[in-house]
């Protein structure tokens, strides 16, 4: 488990970007592996899109990687998700759904998951396990500051005197 050492335990924030996150992609006959390696990942049916499929509008949905080092989904299209959380990006007045590993989406005949590395994928602190789901669990130290890095991959966690 990939984790960092500060003044009262371990944190789940990871490297920016890190855990490896991508889409399942699949289809009734088509099953595809997308790598999310840009800030900004277009999925439709047009030629500016990162994840080209039949089928769907020509920007159908976006996927943004965020200042807290979270993926945002914006649906342009009609679709379903699986996310019961939404949270609205009040400069542009759009409703974002934070992505976590499981979450799932629908593009037409398409069906997307998303998955990313638990070490790094910020949903729960410490991956929501200790005491079982759902149970009290201790909350993990503020993230780092992710744009103060130049997303770089570089963490300052708080020193053990800090």
């Amino acid at each position: 488990m990939n984790t960092h050492s500060y003044s009262g335990g371990t944190t789940t924030h990871a490297e920016w970007g890190s855990g490896h996150p991508h889409l399942l992609i699949t289809s009734d006959d088509v099953r595809l592996v997308h790598e999310i390696l840009d800030d900004e990942t277009r999925i439709g049916s047009g030629d500016d899109c990162q994840i080209r499929l039949d089928g769907i509008a020509a920007v159908h949905a976006i996927i943004r990687h965020d200042g807290h080092d979270d993926y945002d989904l914006e649906m342009i299209g009609s679709g379903q998700t699986s996310a019961n959380v939404a949270k609205a990006a009040e400069e542009e007045g759009r409703t974002l759904e934070t992505l976590h590993t499981g979450a799932r989406f629908t593009a037409g005949d398409w069906r997307f998951v998303f998955v990313r590395d638990e070490f790094a994928d910020h949903g729960r602190p410490y991956g929501g396990r200790p005491g079982g789901e759902g149970a009290h669990q201790r909350r993990q130290p503020p993230r780092p500051d992710y744009e103060g890095e130049g997303h770089t991959g570089a963490i300052r966690l708080p020193a053990a005197d800090d």
